[in-house]
């Protein structure tokens, strides 16, 4: 059975562990403070046109993510989180390139050990799987706007090897590995 993730006091990022202990963590990570938006949303209109556009305007967090193709392939995009959904934006081309209501998340995938990795799990499409290095304040912002706008306790699964799928016909697996030095990640088609 996977954990549910309890947050307790979210306000500084310093005195909750989002991830109940079952997750080797960075010291940087337990440590820094959430800021929300690293890019300044509001200096940028394209965002804020994209933002307008679907009826949302107040972003949780924002910042620059990896997301990983059905390919295999890794694209910079930007992470926007609102109370209503998760934006992924390509800023190169300047366009919205997915959005995801924040009830159609089922989980969040994550590993045990210290990496960047996380997967959405989205039932009704295809699922997300993204890096970043302030994952700590991504789950634990998810987790708590579920809560407080649909009642809902998303689930945080850990494991060190999970399925997701990358595409409608394609399903990978990722695993990860502790190694000297850091942590081995492999994903492959399933």
């Amino acid at each position: 059975m996977s954990p549910k993730v309890d947050l307790g006091d979210t306000t500084n990022g310093t005195d909750h562990d989002p991830f109940s202990g079952g997750k080797v963590r960075r010291k940087a990570s337990m440590a820094r403070n959430f800021r929300g938006d690293y890019i300044d949303v509001r200096s940028k209109p394209y965002l804020m046109k994209i933002l307008d556009k679907q009826g949302d305007r107040g972003v949780l967090f924002a910042d620059k993510v990896l997301k990983f193709t059905a390919l295999g392939k890794m694209k910079r995009r930007i992470m926007l989180i609102t109370d209503f959904a998760i934006y992924v934006v390509d800023p190169e081309a300047r366009t919205l390139k997915r959005r995801i209501a924040l009830a159609a998340v089922e989980k969040l995938c994550l590993s045990e050990l210290s990496d960047n990795f996380f997967a959405v799990i989205v039932p009704t499409e295809y699922d997300l799987l993204l890096a970043s290095t302030r994952k700590t304040e991504i789950v634990s912002l998810l987790v708590e706007s579920m809560k407080t706008t649909s009642n809902y306790e998303l689930e945080v699964h850990l494991s060190n090897s999970f399925e997701y799928n990358a595409s409608s016909e394609v399903v990978k697996e990722i695993q990860f590995e502790e190694v000297e030095g850091g942590t081995r990640t492999k994903i492959a088609n399933k």
